[in-house]
């Protein structure tokens, strides 16, 4: 396995999250697909999508178009030391970061973005990762305990490992949470769940799912 091929995102409502999604960020089932569940789950789920972008209007852009379809705001967009972000909160309750390391425009805003990015809240980051070394992800980036980052291949999900506080803190979320994280991986790899009960599925064909 070298990468995710999708996520699963279980909702409430699936026409409405696909409604959500397609016309917001422009995510198709070839990277989020949708399936219908009524899990318990409270508080934060554990982890967040990141979607990367080439400046800040196309951050403001997508934020803007996120909350006149019903999304909330968790943290404002605004400048800091790395670029410009902000965090919203979809209306099926997935945490979602928009952000780009561009401190300035460098064409029109759009709402076109470079990376989808999944985030994993863990509780120790190292043994995390050498789980998922195990399983055949290779390490792009790595600080210590703190975070690290899988290399993926071209149009795939990347995924990345930080601690479950700091991401909850990063979300502009309390930390605290139980029940179903809400999120199914799919990869070529047999199934299995990590560490801290993020499940992971083979990869289906598209039409298989939601």
């Amino acid at each position: 396995m070298k990468s995710i091929d999708s996520v699963t995102l279980e909702v409430a409502d699936t026409t409405a999250a696909a409604r959500f999604y397609s016309t917001v960020f422009g995510l198709d089932s070839s990277h989020v697909r949708l399936r219908a569940s009524e899990a318990p789950t409270t508080g934060f789920r554990g982890f967040t999508l990141s979607l990367v972008v080439s400046q800040p209007g196309n951050v403001d852009a997508l934020i803007g178009a996120a909350l006149a379809a019903g999304a909330t705001v968790l943290k404002p967009a605004s400048k800091s030391l790395w670029g410009y972000g902000g965090v919203v909160q979809a209306p099926d309750g997935t945490i979602w970061k928009i952000a780009t390391s561009a401190k300035k425009d460098t064409g029109p805003a759009g709402r076109d973005f470079d990376e989808l990015v999944l985030l994993l809240g863990v509780e120790d980051v190292k043994a995390t990762k050498q789980f998922y070394v195990g399983q055949g992800l290779t390490v792009g980036k790595s600080f210590g305990g703190k975070y690290v980052e899988f290399d993926a291949g071209p149009g795939s999900v990347k995924l990345a490992l930080y601690k479950r506080r700091a991401l909850a803190k990063d979300a502009g979320v309390p930390a605290d949470g139980a029940g179903s994280h809400r999120i199914v991986l799919a990869g070529t790899i047999s199934p299995f769940t990590d560490p801290d009960g993020f499940v992971w599925e083979a990869a289906a064909p598209l039409t298989a799912t939601a």
